[in-house]
């Protein structure tokens, strides 16, 4: 997940997102984006739930982008 956050909010974000167990890695970046992490659940629907009613609801996340993997 790519994800745009309001300046200078970065390490605000990023504390918050670790907390969730789906989190697999997180890292702060400079560019386009601000922090670059990656996600895995059980379903998509479990996907969809920690998208939609966790992580885009997080105050500060001005945007994101999700781009699904299969292995």
């Amino acid at each position: 997940m790519l994800i745009s956050c309001q300046i200078g909010e970065e390490q605000t974000i990023y504390s918050e997102l670790v907390k969730y167990p789906e989190v697999k890695k997180c890292t702060v970046t400079f560019g386009s984006y601000d922090i670059v992490a990656e996600l895995e659940t059980e379903s998509e629907i479990q996907m969809k739930e920690l998208l939609s009613n966790k992580i885009r609801r997080l105050d500060k996340v001005r945007s994101t982008i999700t781009l699904n993997t299969v292995n």
